[in-house]
């Protein structure tokens, strides 16, 4: 036999087969004679190559071998009939390797832009979270995700994704799509001088009665409620305006032996014997102070305004310090301060009696005046 190598395998056939002629050209055989004509005539049987059948017509025509089913191609392939033969081949997403067809993993070449899954004979492409597969199976358009409107506040599409942002004064939640209010007042104590308001996005101040917020919206400033006339004090009394209030001061009436020299005076006669034994003058005074105000301060001045020679001067709290709140610091030989020795916590209301005693040696002199302090401590330390 003789081998004949084909696309995909081989074939053998007789030797010299292909050698031989289409049509036999060796002269024409005689007729044999028969005796009796009964007997059928034989003639020359047609010859066709490898491929070929005899038909009816005395040609040849080509085997479909694919079609009979006599090709030898194994199960993993493709009969292909040809003139005269056929071929084995593999269909498409295989490739012959060693006689057989075997699978193309398409996913080596790049194929899919983003993921790739490979299938017998085939492959197929998909796309990351956040993006769309194309029309051409292959390449990925990003997914525009703020269309669809995820984000309570803002969004800001990203390739492939999203992000959420939010508007100031909130902060974004654990989902990372919508915000929560962001509690300014829990951080600090100091963003308002009263009261902080947490509001949805922002926070407010606020401020106790008889104050009002100042333009920083923060700090409070005290109304003058005796300068804008919202009091309730009488034509005949004084309206006395203090850190977050105020009071009606009710006209002055002195004590006996007192007698009125003025608004805020009264004097005892030293011509009166009742006057001997007590202060010359009380002076009434009035003054505010806030709520655990910082000590030491110095909040009042004292002084002589009459002096005479030889004469001197001794400064002291006659009463009201119970507390020991308070102490005196003479200056000069004429004047002392009121310090505030320590802090005063409000509201409330302190009644100092301030003596200054004139001494003089040379006449046989002692005598003292006294000044009435009130002071009105506010609630609060501003």
């Amino acid at each position: 036999m003789q081998c004949i190598n084909q696309i995909g395998g081989y074939r053998c056939i007789p030797a010299g087969l292909y050698d031989r002629p289409f049509r036999p050209n060796s002269p024409a055989l005689p007729e044999l004679s028969y005796p009796d004509p009964s007997y059928p005539r034989v003639s020359s049987p047609l010859l066709c190559t490898l491929g070929y059948a005899p038909a009816a017509d005395g040609t040849c025509n080509d085997v479909d071998e694919c079609e009979t089913n006599s090709h030898h191609c194994n199960p993993t392939q493709v009969c292909i009939n040809t003139a005269g033969g056929y071929t084995c081949s593999c269909t498409e997403g295989y490739w012959l390797i060693g006689g057989q067809c075997q699978d193309i993993d398409e996913c080596r070449y790049g194929y899919c832009q983003q993921l790739c899954a490979n299938t017998p004979g085939s492959y197929s492409c998909s796309c990351n979270p956040g993006f769309n597969l194309n029309p051409d199976q292959r390449t990925c358009q990003d997914v525009e995700e703020c269309e669809e409107e995820p984000c309570s506040h803002g969004c800001i599409n990203t390739y492939g994704s999203f992000m959420c942002n939010c508007d100031e004064g909130f902060e974004l939640a654990a989902d990372g799509t919508s915000c929560i209010d962001w509690d300014e007042c829990s951080f600090s104590e100091f963003l308002c001088q009263y009261r902080c308001v947490n509001t949805p996005g922002s926070f407010s101040c606020i401020c106790p009665p008889g104050y009002y917020l100042y333009e920083d919206g923060r700090s409070c400033e005290d109304i003058n409620e005796c300068d804008t006339g919202n009091n309730t004090c009488t034509t005949q009394q004084v309206c006395f305006n203090f850190q977050g209030g105020y009071i009606c001061l009710n006209p002055l009436q002195c004590q006996p032996p007192y007698v009125a020299v003025s608004d805020n005076q009264c004097m005892c006669s030293a011509e009166n014997p009742d006057c001997r034994s007590r202060p010359f003058t009380i002076l009434y005074r009035h003054m505010d102070l806030s709520s655990g105000r910082t000590v030491p301060a110095d909040i009042f001045q004292m002084q002589a305004t009459t002096r005479y020679p030889g004469s001197f001067y001794i400064f002291q709290i006659q009463s009201g310090n119970d507390g020991r709140e308070f102490h005196m610091r003479q200056t000069s030989n004429v004047s002392a301060t009121l310090v505030l020795a320590r802090p005063i916590k409000g509201p409330r209301e302190v009644v100092l009696d301030l003596e200054m005693v004139t001494v003089n040696n040379v006449i046989n002199f002692r005598g003292s005046s006294i000044i009435r302090l009130t002071i009105y401590v506010s609630e609060h330390p501003f």
